[in-house]
């Protein structure tokens, strides 16, 4: 019998479809991993705004923890949307006991709208309980800047927080530089014990259909750790993955604010 590669999320849904889970789901089919989902909360949501969030509570976040990984089992972890210290814990707490590998963390803190998606006390939790089990950790710079307590805006700056921010316990940071003024979105990857990041140059794609675009990408690198690819061989297929869903997305219409990358590019158009 064969086996498929197996990729989890642990996330927010978005009612919207653009972010959450509802784009990890799409992304590890699209790249042909089989996706299961964690939901940590419910948020109200469309390319406009979030209206509510109603979060899960930590007790039945554990039960679905332990559902999934002791019957269907996973070979790579996207952590996204989770917004108190409970929560965080919680998770930890049950990748720990479960002995997970390939965790790619993606701190989410506020969403495309600008609506903020995690409480001020959870940043402490995220730095203490997730960072050091992640292999990959993908802030963008605001994100980045939240965890090391200083602004990062330059790429020179970027190159610092990269160091600073492996420091804190994860295998490797994926710094993404779309925050950057300029016609490029350059990121940077930094694995642990390198002399210098990997700068991963890009040209901007002027689009509004950018709701999802973090999650996507973390997904997209969890699915590509999951199928067995090393770290920088999985952040660079990924981002190539994410740039060609913002240039086929470019062309659509969906909804009234940040419309969503196209996530099955390859497959219809």
């Amino acid at each position: 019998m064969k086996t498929y590669k197996r990729a989890l999320t642990i996330a927010g849904s978005d009612s919207g479809g653009g972010a959450g889970i509802q784009a990890d789901l799409k992304t590890f089919s699209a790249i042909g991993c089989f996706g299961l989902s964690v939901i940590t909360a419910l948020t109200a949501q469309n390319t406009v705004a979030v209206t509510a969030i109603h979060p899960v509570p930590p007790e039945f976040i554990t039960h679905q923890l332990d559902a999934v990984l002791t019957d269907i089992g996973v070979d790579a972890i996207k952590i996204g949307m989770l917004h108190s210290p409970d929560v965080i814990q919680a998770v930890a707490e049950a990748l720990r006991r479960h002995a997970v590998t390939n965790i790619v963390l993606d701190p989410v803190m506020v969403a495309k709208s600008g609506d903020k998606l995690l409480q001020e006390d959870a940043v402490a939790a995220l730095k203490s309980y997730l960072v050091p089990m992640a292999d990959v950790i993908t802030p963008n710079l605001p994100e980045a800047g939240v965890l090391l307590g200083r602004d990062v805006t330059t790429e020179k700056e970027m190159a610092m927080a990269c160091r600073d921010l492996a420091q804190l316990g994860c295998r490797a940071v994926l710094l993404k530089g779309g925050h950057l003024d300029g016609a490029q979105s350059p990121d940077l990857l930094y694995v642990g014990g390198a002399k210098a990041p990997i700068r991963l140059e890009a040209d901007r794609i002027d689009t509004p259909n950018s709701h999802g675009t973090g999650c996507t990408l973390s997904s997209a690198t969890a699915a590509n750790l999951a199928l067995g690819q090393p770290i920088d061989t999985a952040v660079r297929e990924a981002k190539r993955y994410v740039l060609q869903a913002l240039a086929a997305g470019a062309g659509y219409s969906l909804g009234q604010g940040h419309g969503p990358v196209h996530h099955f590019h390859a497959f219809w158009d």
